[in-house]
């Protein structure tokens, strides 16, 4: 996996600060705080669930997304997107 995959759409990244910030959400809500449209969203979610940073659960039509955190790679995103958001806060 190439770290560019991940961190070159800004879309991409919103959506991976919003599931560090709340935990999981729903798909809907993950586009409405995001600003982005429905299908941009699963888009972006499924090359993020390829990658193997975030997983979904499924209830009956509604999938649930969260951060994988078995996977060493998504628990290392999650941590540089929180100290860089302390950073920010103390700056």
């Amino acid at each position: 996996m190439a770290i560019e995959e991940v961190f070159s759409s800004k879309g991409r990244v919103k959506i991976l600060k919003i599931l560090t910030e709340i935990g999981e959400l729903n798909i809907s809500e993950i586009a409405r705080r995001a600003g982005l449209n429905y299908t941009t969203t699963n888009q972006h979610l499924l090359v993020l669930e390829d990658h193997g940073l975030i997983r979904h659960k499924k209830f009956g039509r509604i999938r649930i997304f969260r951060f994988d955190e078995e996977n060493p790679r998504a628990r290392m995103v999650k941590r540089l997107i929180e100290l860089w958001e302390q950073a920010n806060k103390s700056e």
